[in-house]
Protein backbone atom coordinates (compact mmCIF):
# COMPACT_ATOMS: atom_id res chain seq x y z
CA UNK A 1 0.00 0.00 0.00
CA UNK A 2 1.41 3.40 -0.77
CA UNK A 3 2.73 5.49 2.09
CA UNK A 4 0.70 8.74 0.67
CA UNK A 5 -2.40 6.67 0.90
CA UNK A 6 -2.12 5.65 3.95
CA UNK A 7 -1.55 8.70 5.42
CA UNK A 8 -4.45 9.82 3.86
CA UNK A 9 -6.43 7.80 5.18
CA UNK A 10 -5.35 8.07 8.63
CA UNK A 11 -6.26 11.73 7.99
CA UNK A 12 -9.78 10.92 7.05
CA UNK A 13 -10.37 9.03 9.88
CA UNK A 14 -8.87 11.54 12.45
CA UNK A 15 -10.85 14.58 11.10
CA UNK A 16 -13.99 12.34 10.54
CA UNK A 17 -14.25 10.03 13.74
CA UNK A 18 -15.91 6.99 11.75
CA UNK A 19 -15.32 6.40 7.93
CA UNK A 20 -16.74 3.52 5.26
CA UNK A 21 -15.05 2.15 3.11
CA UNK A 22 -17.09 3.77 0.20
CA UNK A 23 -16.73 7.35 1.66
CA UNK A 24 -12.68 6.50 1.52
CA UNK A 25 -13.41 5.14 -1.70
CA UNK A 26 -14.79 7.96 -3.20
CA UNK A 27 -12.34 10.21 -1.26
CA UNK A 28 -9.11 8.35 -2.59
CA UNK A 29 -10.56 7.97 -6.14
CA UNK A 30 -10.25 3.90 -5.68
CA UNK A 31 -12.35 1.61 -5.73
CA UNK A 32 -14.38 -0.08 -2.63
CA UNK A 33 -12.34 -2.84 -2.47
CA UNK A 34 -8.89 -1.30 -2.54
CA UNK A 35 -10.15 1.03 0.35
CA UNK A 36 -11.56 -2.24 2.25
CA UNK A 37 -8.15 -3.77 2.04
CA UNK A 38 -6.16 -0.60 3.11
CA UNK A 39 -8.36 -0.53 5.74
CA UNK A 40 -7.43 -4.30 6.84
CA UNK A 41 -3.64 -3.59 6.01
CA UNK A 42 -3.61 -1.27 8.76
CA UNK A 43 -5.12 -3.31 11.46
CA UNK A 44 -2.74 -5.82 10.46
CA UNK A 45 0.67 -3.18 10.22
CA UNK A 46 -0.84 -2.16 14.12
CA UNK A 47 -2.51 1.12 13.40
CA UNK A 48 -5.12 1.03 16.00
CA UNK A 49 -8.25 1.46 13.49
CA UNK A 50 -11.31 -1.44 14.15
CA UNK A 51 -14.58 -1.48 12.08
CA UNK A 52 -17.52 -1.29 13.37
CA UNK A 53 -20.79 -3.71 11.70
CA UNK A 54 -24.20 -1.80 11.13
CA UNK A 55 -26.10 0.34 9.16
CA UNK A 56 -24.73 3.36 10.82
CA UNK A 57 -21.10 1.55 11.36
CA UNK A 58 -18.02 2.15 9.66
CA UNK A 59 -14.38 2.39 10.74
CA UNK A 60 -12.70 4.53 13.85
CA UNK A 61 -9.80 4.79 15.59
CA UNK A 62 -9.57 2.91 19.13
CA UNK A 63 -10.89 5.25 21.53
CA UNK A 64 -10.82 8.31 19.35
CA UNK A 65 -7.61 8.33 19.98
CA UNK A 66 -5.31 10.16 17.51
CA UNK A 67 -2.69 8.00 15.36
CA UNK A 68 1.23 8.24 15.56
CA UNK A 69 1.19 7.24 11.80
CA UNK A 70 3.36 4.10 12.39
CA UNK A 71 2.46 2.32 9.40
CA UNK A 72 5.19 4.53 8.11
CA UNK A 73 8.25 3.18 7.93
CA UNK A 74 11.59 4.74 8.26
CA UNK A 75 12.46 5.22 4.85
CA UNK A 76 9.23 6.48 4.20
CA UNK A 77 8.95 8.74 6.94
CA UNK A 78 12.22 9.93 5.25
CA UNK A 79 11.02 10.44 1.76
CA UNK A 80 7.63 12.11 2.58
CA UNK A 81 10.12 14.84 4.74
CA UNK A 82 12.65 15.01 1.96
CA UNK A 83 9.90 16.13 0.04
CA UNK A 84 7.72 18.34 2.21
CA UNK A 85 10.72 19.81 3.93
CA UNK A 86 11.39 22.46 1.14
CA UNK A 87 7.63 23.55 0.21
CA UNK A 88 7.11 23.99 3.61
CA UNK A 89 9.80 27.45 3.94
CA UNK A 90 6.97 28.97 1.56
CA UNK A 91 4.86 29.70 3.96
CA UNK A 92 3.94 29.99 7.72
CA UNK A 93 1.04 27.60 7.19
CA UNK A 94 3.39 24.53 5.44
CA UNK A 95 5.54 24.78 8.10
CA UNK A 96 2.89 24.47 10.81
CA UNK A 97 1.45 21.42 9.22
CA UNK A 98 5.09 20.18 8.63
CA UNK A 99 5.56 20.49 12.63
CA UNK A 100 1.97 18.77 13.51
CA UNK A 101 3.62 16.01 11.00
CA UNK A 102 6.36 15.37 13.08
CA UNK A 103 5.15 15.32 16.19
CA UNK A 104 2.70 12.32 14.70
CA UNK A 105 5.65 10.05 13.94
CA UNK A 106 6.73 7.99 16.15
CA UNK A 107 9.60 9.08 18.52
CA UNK A 108 12.13 6.83 16.74
CA UNK A 109 11.46 8.41 13.61
CA UNK A 110 11.47 12.09 14.55
CA UNK A 111 14.80 13.17 14.43
CA UNK A 112 15.59 11.72 10.97
CA UNK A 113 12.80 13.43 9.84
CA UNK A 114 13.34 16.91 11.11
CA UNK A 115 17.06 16.23 9.40
CA UNK A 116 15.51 14.81 5.98
CA UNK A 117 12.81 18.14 5.93
CA UNK A 118 16.04 20.53 6.56
CA UNK A 119 18.42 19.01 4.35
CA UNK A 120 17.54 20.82 1.18
CA UNK A 121 15.82 24.29 0.47
CA UNK A 122 13.92 25.73 -2.43
CA UNK A 123 15.60 29.16 -3.45
CA UNK A 124 12.98 30.91 -6.45
CA UNK A 125 15.19 33.67 -6.60
CA UNK A 126 17.32 33.29 -10.41
CA UNK A 127 21.01 34.17 -10.64
CA UNK A 128 19.92 36.25 -13.48
CA UNK A 129 17.05 36.85 -15.92
CA UNK A 130 13.21 37.72 -14.53
CA UNK A 131 11.66 35.99 -11.58
CA UNK A 132 8.25 35.00 -12.31
CA UNK A 133 6.05 35.22 -9.53
CA UNK A 134 3.40 33.30 -8.46
CA UNK A 135 0.36 34.31 -10.13
CA UNK A 136 -2.20 35.55 -8.06
CA UNK A 137 -5.01 33.37 -9.94
CA UNK A 138 -3.29 30.18 -8.43
CA UNK A 139 -4.94 29.78 -4.97
CA UNK A 140 -8.72 30.79 -6.71
CA UNK A 141 -8.15 28.42 -9.03
CA UNK A 142 -6.92 25.49 -7.03
CA UNK A 143 -9.80 26.18 -4.36
CA UNK A 144 -12.06 25.57 -7.38
CA UNK A 145 -10.16 22.34 -8.06
CA UNK A 146 -10.16 21.00 -4.88
CA UNK A 147 -14.09 22.08 -4.25
CA UNK A 148 -14.73 21.05 -7.85
CA UNK A 149 -16.59 23.62 -8.97
CA UNK A 150 -16.78 25.18 -12.64
CA UNK A 151 -14.40 28.43 -13.52
CA UNK A 152 -15.23 30.82 -16.10
CA UNK A 153 -11.79 32.01 -17.37
CA UNK A 154 -11.16 35.17 -19.53
CA UNK A 155 -8.34 34.06 -21.40
CA UNK A 156 -5.70 34.98 -24.23
CA UNK A 157 -4.30 32.77 -26.31
CA UNK A 158 -1.05 32.22 -28.17
CA UNK A 159 -3.06 34.17 -31.47
CA UNK A 160 -3.67 37.33 -28.87
CA UNK A 161 -7.37 35.98 -29.19
CA UNK A 162 -9.48 36.84 -25.89
CA UNK A 163 -11.89 34.11 -25.30
CA UNK A 164 -14.23 33.37 -22.41
CA UNK A 165 -14.71 29.77 -21.22
CA UNK A 166 -16.94 27.64 -18.62
CA UNK A 167 -14.16 24.89 -17.75
CA UNK A 168 -14.24 22.08 -15.63
CA UNK A 169 -11.04 22.77 -13.37
CA UNK A 170 -8.83 19.52 -13.27
CA UNK A 171 -5.75 20.19 -12.23
CA UNK A 172 -2.44 22.92 -11.61
CA UNK A 173 1.28 22.18 -12.87
CA UNK A 174 3.96 24.82 -11.77
CA UNK A 175 6.88 23.92 -14.72
CA UNK A 176 9.64 26.04 -13.94
CA UNK A 177 7.79 29.01 -12.35
CA UNK A 178 5.26 28.91 -15.55
CA UNK A 179 1.46 27.87 -13.88
CA UNK A 180 -0.80 25.86 -16.06
CA UNK A 181 -4.61 24.80 -15.45
CA UNK A 182 -5.71 21.30 -17.05
CA UNK A 183 -9.40 21.41 -17.60
CA UNK A 184 -12.22 19.81 -18.96
CA UNK A 185 -13.51 21.98 -21.88
CA UNK A 186 -16.94 21.37 -24.25
CA UNK A 187 -14.15 20.49 -26.83
CA UNK A 188 -12.47 18.22 -24.14
CA UNK A 189 -9.52 18.37 -22.23
CA UNK A 190 -7.32 21.60 -22.74
CA UNK A 191 -4.21 23.15 -21.03
CA UNK A 192 -4.15 27.11 -20.26
CA UNK A 193 -1.24 29.10 -19.18
CA UNK A 194 -2.62 30.51 -15.88
CA UNK A 195 -0.34 34.17 -16.75
CA UNK A 196 -2.60 34.40 -19.98
CA UNK A 197 -5.89 34.25 -17.88
CA UNK A 198 -6.99 37.43 -17.85
CA UNK A 199 -9.55 36.69 -14.75
CA UNK A 200 -11.42 33.89 -13.50
CA UNK A 201 -14.73 33.64 -11.18
CA UNK A 202 -15.25 30.56 -8.97
CA UNK A 203 -18.87 29.16 -9.43
CA UNK A 204 -20.97 27.29 -7.14
CA UNK A 205 -21.90 24.61 -10.58
CA UNK A 206 -20.36 21.22 -10.20
CA UNK A 207 -17.04 20.41 -12.09
CA UNK A 208 -17.06 17.44 -14.32
CA UNK A 209 -13.83 15.08 -13.91
CA UNK A 210 -13.47 11.55 -15.60
CA UNK A 211 -12.86 8.65 -13.13
CA UNK A 212 -10.37 7.38 -14.73
CA UNK A 213 -8.28 11.07 -15.07
CA UNK A 214 -4.83 11.58 -12.51
CA UNK A 215 -3.04 14.95 -13.35
CA UNK A 216 0.95 13.07 -13.46
CA UNK A 217 -0.91 10.95 -16.63
CA UNK A 218 -2.93 13.87 -17.71
CA UNK A 219 0.56 16.54 -17.82
CA UNK A 220 2.95 13.43 -19.92
CA UNK A 221 0.47 13.45 -22.36
CA UNK A 222 0.84 17.06 -22.65
CA UNK A 223 4.38 17.07 -22.23
CA UNK A 224 4.64 14.63 -25.20
CA UNK A 225 2.71 16.61 -27.67
CA UNK A 226 4.29 19.57 -26.72
CA UNK A 227 7.79 18.14 -27.40
CA UNK A 228 6.61 16.40 -30.60
CA UNK A 229 5.59 19.75 -31.81
CA UNK A 230 8.73 21.39 -30.91
CA UNK A 231 10.95 18.84 -32.50
CA UNK A 232 9.11 18.70 -35.77
CA UNK A 233 12.86 19.80 -37.85
CA UNK A 234 15.83 17.96 -37.14
CA UNK A 235 19.41 19.04 -37.45
CA UNK A 236 22.80 17.00 -38.17
CA UNK A 237 26.01 18.95 -36.93
CA UNK A 238 29.57 18.75 -36.04
CA UNK A 239 30.30 20.03 -32.66
CA UNK A 240 34.02 19.79 -30.79
CA UNK A 241 33.29 17.35 -28.49
CA UNK A 242 34.64 19.34 -25.37
CA UNK A 243 31.35 21.47 -26.24
CA UNK A 244 28.83 18.37 -26.39
CA UNK A 245 27.94 19.31 -22.76
CA UNK A 246 27.35 23.16 -23.84
CA UNK A 247 25.25 22.20 -26.58
CA UNK A 248 23.44 19.80 -24.86
CA UNK A 249 22.49 21.96 -22.62
CA UNK A 250 21.12 24.42 -25.04
CA UNK A 251 19.31 21.93 -26.64
CA UNK A 252 18.03 19.60 -23.81
CA UNK A 253 16.09 16.66 -24.55
CA UNK A 254 16.39 17.40 -28.52
CA UNK A 255 19.87 17.01 -28.97
CA UNK A 256 21.16 13.23 -29.48
CA UNK A 257 24.93 12.77 -30.12
CA UNK A 258 24.74 9.97 -32.89
CA UNK A 259 28.50 8.69 -32.33
CA UNK A 260 31.70 8.82 -30.55
CA UNK A 261 34.26 11.18 -31.14
CA UNK A 262 36.13 11.37 -34.82
CA UNK A 263 39.45 11.29 -35.13
CA UNK A 264 39.41 15.72 -35.60
CA UNK A 265 38.06 15.80 -32.34
CA UNK A 266 34.68 16.37 -33.34
CA UNK A 267 31.28 14.71 -32.57
CA UNK A 268 28.37 14.31 -34.71
CA UNK A 269 24.54 15.50 -33.05
CA UNK A 270 21.21 15.25 -34.19
CA UNK A 271 19.21 18.72 -33.30
CA UNK A 272 15.65 19.50 -33.23
CA UNK A 273 13.37 22.60 -33.04
CA UNK A 274 9.80 23.64 -34.71
CA UNK A 275 11.32 25.62 -37.15
CA UNK A 276 14.89 25.38 -39.04
CA UNK A 277 14.73 29.09 -38.00
CA UNK A 278 14.63 28.19 -34.80
CA UNK A 279 17.87 26.10 -34.95
CA UNK A 280 19.87 28.46 -36.99
CA UNK A 281 19.53 31.29 -34.27
CA UNK A 282 20.85 28.97 -31.33
CA UNK A 283 23.23 28.47 -33.51
CA UNK A 284 24.60 31.27 -34.68
CA UNK A 285 25.97 32.46 -32.13
CA UNK A 286 28.61 29.79 -31.98
CA UNK A 287 30.24 30.91 -35.44
CA UNK A 288 32.14 27.82 -37.07
CA UNK A 289 32.75 25.95 -33.79
CA UNK A 290 29.03 24.24 -34.61
CA UNK A 291 29.15 22.77 -38.68
CA UNK A 292 25.80 22.36 -39.94
CA UNK A 293 25.90 19.21 -42.58
CA UNK A 294 21.82 19.17 -43.27
CA UNK A 295 19.32 19.92 -43.66
CA UNK A 296 19.83 22.91 -46.32
CA UNK A 297 17.02 25.26 -44.83
CA UNK A 298 19.18 25.34 -41.79
CA UNK A 299 22.53 26.10 -43.86
CA UNK A 300 20.58 28.44 -45.69
CA UNK A 301 19.04 30.22 -42.95
CA UNK A 302 22.39 30.72 -41.00
CA UNK A 303 23.97 32.35 -44.29
CA UNK A 304 21.03 34.57 -44.16
CA UNK A 305 21.90 35.73 -40.55
CA UNK A 306 25.20 36.16 -40.98
CA UNK A 307 24.74 38.12 -43.92
CA UNK A 308 22.19 40.42 -42.58
CA UNK A 309 24.94 40.70 -39.53
CA UNK A 310 27.52 41.43 -41.57
CA UNK A 311 25.90 44.37 -43.03
CA UNK A 312 24.75 46.17 -40.36
CA UNK A 313 28.08 46.07 -38.70
CA UNK A 314 30.53 46.37 -41.67
CA UNK A 315 30.41 49.83 -41.88
CA UNK A 316 31.36 49.98 -38.64
CA UNK A 317 34.77 47.64 -38.66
Amino acid sequence: MRADRLVAVLLLMQARGRVTAAELAEELEVSVATARRDLAALCTAGVPVYPQPGRNGGWSLVGGARTDLTGLSATEARALFLLVGPAAAASDQARAALRKLVRALPQTFRAEAEAAASATMLDPTRWSGRNRPRPALVDLLQAAVIRRRKVRLRYVGGDRKRTERLVDPWGLVDKDDVWYLLAGTERGQRTFRVDRIVAAESTELPAARPDDFTLDAAWRTVVGEVEQRRSRTWAMVLVPARYLPVLRDQFGRHCHPDDGERADGRTQVRLAAPTALDIARQLAGWGDLVEVLAPPSVRAELARIGAELAARYSAEA
